[in-house]
């Protein structure tokens, strides 16, 4: 028996900042508390049998950080289903749950403030069409629609398998 989904925007605190950055065409945005960072891309070192979104893994001042390609996880590629590496492609360093971990991304856009009220709820869709587990919410700023990522859920998701659950630990 599948469970209802509340689509409702999740509270959000008045003037909660946000880093937008851009996957393909489309802006995003996420949390700026989970951001320790942001460096200039290097080619991490690849791991055997990773699957495509996990680019490897790079030496990050003594700690060994897995690379998360997010063009390639929500399939934001070009039409050879390569993400491109240009001058402008970046990767945020993410502090998730006390793990780092590193996002591909294809430029950073800006920090912005914004209010409950400049957020609206995502779109009910269907989950076989559209995964919106991670979208916390849409917010239109000047004709131009930001999508809200709940970072920290996509990263230590099981799916991702970044980060262990509490639940293995016990």
């Amino acid at each position: 028996m599948r469970q209802s989904v509340n689509r409702q925007v999740r509270h959000v605190p008045a003037g909660r900042e946000y880093l937008t950055f851009r996957l393909g065409t489309e802006e995003y945005g996420i949390d700026i508390l989970k951001v320790q960072e942001i460096r200039s891309y290097e080619p991490p070192t690849k791991i055997a049998n990773a699957p495509a979104y996990l680019k490897g893994v790079v030496n990050l001042r003594g700690v060994i950080v897995p690379i998360v390609d997010l063009r390639v996880k929500f399939n934001c590629v070009g039409d050879d289903g390569q993400a491109e590496i240009s001058s402008f492609t970046v990767v945020i360093v993410l502090n998730v749950k006390g793990r780092i971990v590193g996002a591909v991304v294809d430029s950073v856009s800006d920090v912005m403030q914004l209010s409950e009220q400049m957020i609206q709820p995502a779109p009910e869709m269907s989950d076989a069409l559209v995964d919106t587990t991670y979208i916390t919410g849409i917010a239109n700023i000047n004709e131009r629609l930001l999508i809200l990522m709940d970072i920290e859920s996509l990263m230590s998701s099981a799916e991702m398998g970044l980060i262990k659950q509490l639940a293995e630990q016990h």
